[in-house]
């Protein structure tokens, strides 16, 4: 009797730990009535609508989140861009039109622990880039504009392109200088949608 005692104790305080958690942040992953977040990314090229995945990804689609919120995204560009593979942007280092040698390099001061799932890197797969280490994940992301088999297991796929897909393909067909930057500024503005 006392051993199930126990054991029930542990789960209350499990979860206990777990609504406070969630509380403490101030940002919910997934809002209240159940439906998935959804955002916005707006161009000179035209609009971009997501729907972010937190039953996949919750701690990405949380950074994402506050990241739009607080306007980190907005004035950074999609500095890199490759036919036939994806597109990339969410650098705060992007707002500096002069020092383009910093483009890439950029983040939030912080990063988020890797949360590799399920989700193929399809076409309007919306994922975290990183460096070689796994967990270095921070602000930057990518579009994928054609199947990237080879990502699957490797990126966190936090989210999917519900709409302006032809928005993306026009951004990766931009002429690009030797590192995959577009030639012309890409700049965005990113909403959360509630």
């Amino acid at each position: 009797m006392m051993r199930g005692m126990r054991t029930r104790g542990r789960w209350l305080v499990l979860i206990g730990v777990g609504c406070w958690a969630v509380w403490s942040t101030g940002i919910q992953a997934q809002p209240a009535g159940g439906q998935p977040p959804h955002a916005v990314i707006e161009t000179k090229l035209g609009t971009i609508e997501l729907r972010l995945l937190p039953e996949k990804a919750p701690k990405h689609v949380e950074n994402f989140l506050k990241l739009a919120k607080t306007g980190f995204y907005n004035k950074t560009i999609f500095h890199r861009v490759i036919p036939g593979f994806m597109i990339q942007g969410g650098d705060p280092n992007t707002k500096d039109e002069k020092d383009m040698s910093k483009y890439g390099m950029g983040g939030p001061g912080y990063t988020v622990k890797a949360e590799f799932n399920d989700r193929p890197h399809v076409r309007g797969t919306v994922s975290m880039a990183r460096s070689t280490d796994p967990n270095s994940a921070g602000s930057q992301f990518f579009i994928v504009v054609q199947e990237t088999s080879h990502l699957n297991g490797q990126y966190t796929v936090f989210g999917e392109v519900t709409k302006g897909m032809e928005v993306v393909d026009k951004i990766v067909a931009q002429p690009r200088d030797g590192r995959d930057n577009p030639r012309e500024r890409i700049e965005m503005t990113v909403k959360v949608v509630d």
